[in-house]
Formats: C-alpha cells, structure tokens, sequence
C-alpha cells in the first residue's frame, strides 16, 4: 500500500514552474540560456509600494490579519472593483489570499463534490484542470483554437453545460493565448449563462489592466449583472503592480461562497504576509500612472515576438489582445527532426529539442491543453526577446 495520497496521483506538477526551475539550473551550470517560461513581468515593483511596505515594517504591523485579509485591504479591493469594473462589493463580499491561485484553489475545494463538471476553455493556465481534480471535480475541456482566436463560444459553451455543470472558468486576457473577449463576445456567453442558473463564473481577471491596441476589458458580472450573485470576480496585484513575489490575490463575489472560502484558508495557510497586504493596500490605492507606460512596454515587445516568430518556417503566431504572452503554432515543425536528430513527434519534443540544442526555454503547448504549439512569455528585455527569436528560426530553418 503506498503511503502517498491518491488524490496526487489525480495531479502533475505545474510544467511552467518545472521550465522556469530547469532553466535557472541549466544557466547555474553556465550554459547560455534564455528563459521565456516565466510568467511574470521583468521590472521592479513600484517605489511607492516597496515604501509602503517598509513603513509598515518599521510601525510594526507584522502581526496576524484577519484569516482572509486585513480590513484596510479589503476596502482597498471594494474601491477598486467600484472604480474600474462597476461592481458594489461590500467587505463581507472580498477574500484575500496568498497569491490569486490560492484563491481559485480554495473556491473549488469549498464548492466542488465527486460528480461535478468544470468547464474549461482551452488553452488554459495550467493550473486549472489539476486544481479541479484536487478538489475532488471533473474538468470539462473545450477546445479553442487558433481559427477561432483562441476563444470559446457561445455554441460551445451551450454544448459543454450538463446538469453536473457547476463553474465555467473563464480568463480574459488569457494565459497562455493573451486572447481577450470584447463585450459582444463576453455577452453571447453570459447569455447562455444566464439560461443555466446552475451554473457559476469564476472569473480570472488576472490581466485585467495589460492589454494593448484599442482593446476594451470587460468581466462577466459586469457585462451581465445577473450573474452577480452567481460570479467569484478574481484578481490580484501580481502581474499589473510587478508584485509576483509578494504573494497576494483577492476575489469577490457572494458572502456564503467568501465565508466558505475563509473556512478553508482559515484551517490552511490564514492570512496572506501582513507585509504584502500593506504594499496591496498602496497598489490599489495609491498612484495608477505608471500603468500606460508598462502596457506601452509590453506592446512594443509583443510586437517584436510576433514579427519575429512569424517569420520561422513552420511557425503561425497570432497577434494578443492583452497579457504578455504568445502562443504560436509549430504545426509546420511536427514530424520533422531537429539539427540534432531529435524527432519532433510533440510539442513537448520541440521544447525540449529547441531548450537542449538552442539554450531557448519555452513551455510546450500540451500543458496548456491544446497542441501543436508553445508558450513564450515576453516579459523580458527586447534584447534577450531578439536574440532568443533569432535563435528559434534558426531552430526551424534547420529541421530536416
């Protein structure tokens, strides 16, 4: 009889963390490595928020918060939800957590039983599926692809619902695809949605501020309110505010749903770091200014990638809507042998073949739930960006 769970044996480590890991060992070992796995924005948080968090230090404020988040946070993400996206949340309404998977990990295992769907658009964030799958649920995979922009749609969405439905997870813009939903398509689902009182949003706003051109943002109990009481409106400050490490998510929605969420933070990890929650409070309230300039950044750098990539033989890469991801096809590569002799059979074969022979680490597409592609996160200089392009089509240019 094994000793381990057999609840593990449901889930895979997260392959994005493993490709970031390896490429920090490989670059330790001294090999030259460009690392394009990392979800996470290149530059430094905001003074202002760093200054927050120091003076909170220094008044002492290191002690235990309220399980779910301090009040001064909680009122911070009430304003914000008022101020940006139309939506009165009270106190009661809002949970923090220790970075926003936490807080998508402790509404599915508070809401999920054996028997119950999840319904997810793929691609997806890796972490969906497995999350589902600890808690005890059936993940539901409808596959976008790139025809369709990387987008579900409403016949879709009508075809996956079943009377075991309980979620849709929905993520706009998306990780891995940057692919965001204008409000005519985020209506011709909340339109379904709204014929299935059944089921509920749980809505990942994660990307919320870094979109690009004249794309719109918009979340679903904004766009539909009568799914107001049926929504978890996530968020955090991670990838907006440069705050990955920091470790802070937050979600509102109905006030049974948060109360069972805190039962299950309460019994786990408790509060997210006083510390953190201080520099959120300043992220939220404080100076908005700096936004149009990191969105500004990332464009230029999406546009790089894109140009580039699409110029590799066997590559087709669609330009984002937001985030600052792209998810580009190899099609074109599958079948074919890598200047090294590896046959790309996969996906999976092509990272491994173009991190090994090329020193690029990108993040295979079959961890995302949709095949033949990888995932490159630009969201580093556009010097190691141009080179690790230039590397890639040289990559293809070689395939036999």
């Amino acid at each position: 009889m094994s000793f381990l769970s057999a609840t593990l044996s449901r889930v895979k480590p997260s392959p994005t963390v493993a490709v970031t890991t390896l490429a920090q060992e490989l670059k330790a070992q001294g090999r030259d490595v460009i690392g394009l796995g990392a979800g996470e924005p290149d530059f430094d948080t905001p003074d202002n928020i760093k200054q927050a968090a120091i003076a909170a230090i220094h008044a002492g404020k290191t002690k235990y918060t309220a399980p779910d988040g301090m009040p001064e946070l909680k009122a911070a993400v009430c304003a914000k939800f008022a101020r940006e996206n139309g939506l009165s949340y009270t106190p009661s309404q809002v949970s923090v957590a220790t970075g926003g998977k936490q807080i998508l990990f402790n509404a599915l295992l508070a809401t999920l039983n054996p028997g119950d769907e999840v319904i997810i658009p793929a691609p997806y964030w890796v972490s969906y599926p497995d999350m589902v799958l600890l808690g005890g649920g059936t993940p539901v995979i409808v596959e976008c692809g790139l025809e369709a922009g990387f987008k579900m749609t409403a016949e879709q969405l009508e075809a996956a619902i079943t009377p075991k439905t309980k979620w849709l997870i929905f993520n706009s813009p998306s990780n891995p695809t940057g692919a965001g939903y204008s409000r005519a398509e985020l209506k011709a689902l909340t339109d379904v949605l709204m014929r299935h009182p059944h089921v509920w949003v749980m809505s990942d706003d994660m990307y919320e501020h870094l979109v690009f051109d004249d794309f719109e943002f918009c979340t679903p109990a904004q766009v539909e309110p009568g799914l107001y009481e049926r929504t978890l409106t996530c968020n955090g400050v991670s990838k907006a505010y440069a705050m990955t490490g920091w470790r802070i998510g937050y979600a509102a929605g109905p006030e049974h749903l948060i109360a069972a969420m805190r039962k299950i933070q309460s019994q786990s990890t408790t509060n997210p770091s006083s510390i953190s929650q201080w520099a959120a409070v300043e992220a939220l309230n404080g100076p908005q200014d700096f936004l149009p300039g990191f969105r500004t950044l990332f464009q230029g750098r999406r546009d790089l990638v894109v140009k580039m990539l699409n110029e590799a033989p066997g590559i087709t890469c669609a330009t984002p809507d937001g985030a600052f991801y792209v998810y580009p096809s190899i099609a074109g590569c599958i079948g074919k042998t890598s200047p090294a002799g590896t046959l790309l059979d996969t996906d999976e074969a092509f990272a491994k073949a173009l991190l090994e022979e090329t020193g690029v680490a990108v993040v295979f597409g079959a961890a995302f739930g949709l095949s033949p592609n990888f995932r490159v996160s630009y969201a580093t200089s556009d010097e190691a960006l141009t080179e690790a392009c230039n590397r890639i089509r040289g990559f293809c240019e070689n395939l036999t």
